[in-house]
């Protein structure tokens, strides 16, 4: 079923008809950096005391927090998009107006507002149930639990939506 979102465009520009393809095989920036972090994500629960009193760096809790949401979605929640193949969208221009000024007050660079087409899965959630990674696996599991049932959505919420499958884009909308 084919839906249209929007999306705040922060690596590089896009342009009206371009496609993108998130599936099992076609993977986003979340993937690589995850995937450069699983000796570590291995190492710590396999070795948990040597890690307590020890920081985590921000890549590496992001690793364990990514991980475990992929596992127990896999195992649960096999129709919603991968966290590390989607594209993050917003339902609404507005939404993403809020959005993209966000990104600018961090100083990321942030281009431009698409409208999308989306013929693919998608999840509504609660930004807010994001976690840091802990070093307790199953601390991470529920937690990540906790994410996908997506109990906690109200009002205030703040809107987090994935989407995969074949994505065009329809509009430049601001940029």
């Amino acid at each position: 079923m084919e839906k249209y979102f929007y999306h705040v465009v922060t690596e590089k520009p896009m342009y009206v008809g371009q496609h993108i393809v998130f599936d099992e095989n076609h993977h986003n920036g979340v993937w690589q950096r995850v995937n450069e972090k699983i000796d570590i994500v291995c190492d710590i629960y396999n070795n948990p005391k040597k890690y307590k009193d020890i920081e985590l760096e921000h890549h590496t809790s992001v690793a364990l927090r990514e991980l475990t949401l992929e596992q127990v979605r896999v195992e649960k929640y096999p129709n919603y998009p991968s966290r590390m193949a989607c594209l993050y969208v917003s339902k609404t221009l507005e939404e993403a107006e809020k959005w993209f000024d966000y990104f600018v007050s961090l100083g990321r660079p942030t281009f431009q507002i698409v409208k999308l087409q989306v013929n693919g899965n998608m999840f509504y959630g609660d930004a807010e149930n994001c976690f840091d990674g802990k070093l307790s696996e199953k601390e991470n599991l529920i937690l990540a639990e906790k994410y996908w049932k997506n109990e906690d959505f109200n009002e205030s919420s703040i809107i987090e939506m994935l989407v995969d499958g074949d994505i065009e884009v329809v509009e430049i909308v601001k940029g």
